[in-house]
């Protein structure tokens, strides 16, 4: 790190989302039955309990750490509408109807994810700001597609660059939002446990250190690390390691909504306190950051912090430096099937698990308990079954 960089880390790879004031829950320890063992307590595993509890179902929930404890609560706090790829580019990849249908889709997840997680969530919209003109064209581009389809863009021109902005998208904080999810659920009678990494899972069975969940199935509902757990999906998503920090307060930048810039590879925002946050470089660290290790590294942290001394202007102290793993896939559409007889699997999100991974985990127990097909195969593409699994070409806030 260079000596210049003004600095003062108050934290150890912890989020500034962390209010610290949580317990965690127990360890399973022995052996119990349920009727769904949910493995995974992030957004998109909270989401599916919160799912069967509706349906009645008896659930049990585990997670190697604690709630939110991998991308679900260490990311940038962003709710944004659509696919992982920009609108127009959604379009071409998927097809009119399937980007028009995710769309919408996500507009009404990021309402009900604000019901449910009440004083979490903060309707200030979003920007994306062009790097060079290539990319001010690139905005054009999807400003066209959008308002042909009769969806909210507008041209953006002001002292901090020229772009689009987003009236419908959001911002929240991740960490909150599903810690609350978790406390719901408990209340509604499910069984959660922290600590608790699962060693082999099977569709009548998951055995964890310490215990044994015997279930009528199972629902895999982790991102980062999702190959790991299944090797059967390994080449199909591929763990990348996502980066960012925060500073104190500061006064000397005013930023009103969460902010995309270089096509999405720098991402920020300024917190209700005046905290600045940002992650991204991802793709100028090189090979590196498709890696299973969740900690920041020197390379990626000093590009951020230069970015916010150089380009945001910001000289406040470094009060966090934290990193998370999430999923990525070839064609930006999330995994989501039957891998094997009684286990579903969800997650490879592409850095849009926030919003995208809510309607995965609503959609695989709409396929998994309702029979109901139809918006796993929205979110997965013609190719996705419930019996077959399809193939994904390897790839990679």
């Amino acid at each position: 790190m260079r000596p210049d960089l003004k600095r003062e880390v108050t934290s150890d790879n912890e989020p500034v989302w962390d209010d610290q004031l949580w317990t965690p829950f127990p360890s399973l320890r022995g052996e119990i039955t349920t009727g769904t063992c949910v493995v995974g307590l992030g957004g998109s595993g909270l989401t599916v309990i919160e799912e069967l509890l509706a349906r009645g179902e008896a659930v049990v929930g585990l997670d190697a750490a604690d709630v939110a404890a991998g991308a679900a609560g260490r990311n940038g706090g962003f709710l944004l509408a659509g696919a992982y790829d920009f609108y127009h580019d959604a379009v071409r990849k998927h097809g009119r109807d399937r980007a028009f249908a995710i769309y919408q889709a996500t507009l009404v997840e990021m309402q009900r994810i604000a019901e449910a997680a009440p004083g979490t969530v903060r309707f200030v919209g979003s920007r994306r700001i062009a790097a060079d003109e290539w990319e001010i064209e690139d905005c054009r581009a999807q400003m066209a597609a959008m308002q042909a389809d009769g969806l909210a863009c507008e041209w953006y021109e002001a002292a901090d660059g020229v772009g689009l902005m987003f009236p419908s998208d959001a911002s929240f904080n991740p960490l909150a939002r599903c810690r609350i999810l978790a406390r719901d659920a408990v209340q509604a009678g499910a069984r959660l446990f922290s600590r608790s990494p699962v060693t082999s899972v099977q569709g009548r069975r998951v055995d964890t250190a310490e215990g044994t969940v015997h279930c009528q199935r199972v629902i895999v509902a982790i991102d980062g690390r999702l190959e790991v757990l299944l090797p059967e999906l390994g080449g199909r998503v591929r763990t990348a390691r996502l980066q960012m920090l925060a500073t104190a307060p500061t006064a000397e930048i005013t930023v009103p909504c969460p902010m995309y810039y270089r096509e999405g590879y720098e991402y920020w925002q300024q917190l209700p306190d005046g905290s600045l946050t940002i992650g991204g470089f991802r793709d100028q660290a090189g090979p590196s950051e498709w890696s299973l290790d969740a900690r920041p590294t020197a390379p990626v942290q000093e590009l951020l912090e230069t970015f916010v001394r150089t380009h945001l202007g910001v000289t406040a102290p470094i009060t966090h430096r934290w990193a998370a793993c999430a999923g990525y896939t070839e064609s930006g559409l999330p995994v989501l099937e039957q891998v094997r007889e009684g286990v579903w699997a969800l997650g490879g999100y592409s850095g849009t698990g926030n919003v995208i991974g809510a309607l995965s985990g609503r959609a695989v127990v709409a396929a998994a308990l309702d029979g109901n097909l139809a918006p796993a195969r929205v979110l997965h593409g013609e190719r996705w079954s419930p019996e077959v699994p399809t193939v994904i070409a390897p790839s990679l806030s």
